[in-house]
Order: C-alpha cells, then sequence, then structure tokens
C-alpha cells in the first residue's frame, strides 16, 4: 500500500482578514477594564467585587469580543 499523503495547512489567501468592528474594540476594552478593576480590588482584599468583575470579564466579555 502507498502512504498516504498528509493535508498540508491551505496558505492565508490574500485578502482574507480577521475583521474587528468597532464593537469588537469597545467589548475587548470593557473586558479590559472590568479585569483590571478585578485585580486591583482583588490586590485591595475585596472579596466581593472583585470576582464579579473579573467573571465577568474571563466569562462574558472577553468571549463576546472574540464572538461577535
Amino acid at each position: 500500500m502507498p502512504p498516504r499523503k498528509k493535508n498540508a495547512p491551505s496558505a492565508p489567501q490574500p485578502g482574507v482578514s480577521l475583521r474587528f468592528s468597532r464593537v469588537n474594540l469597545i467589548l475587548g476594552g470593557a473586558a479590559l477594564v472590568a479585569l483590571t478593576l478585578g485585580y486591583v480590588l482583588l490586590a485591595n482584599g475585596s472579596i466581593t467585587a472583585a470576582p464579579i468583575l473579573l467573571v465577568l470579564g474571563y466569562v462574558v466579555l472577553v468571549p463576546l469580543a472574540l464572538i461577535l
């Protein structure tokens, strides 16, 4: 039996790029602000607001910024 050919990954086509709109940038910025504020509050000893902001940033805002 002859050896199988491995499918090589296709090269990116010219003109194809990730298209981030203004909404993506706003959500990404909001995620960055929420995460930064969450870590600052966590360093200051907040046990309520910090986890809420961190979960909001990582679970909600970052995925929305990537998907939308």
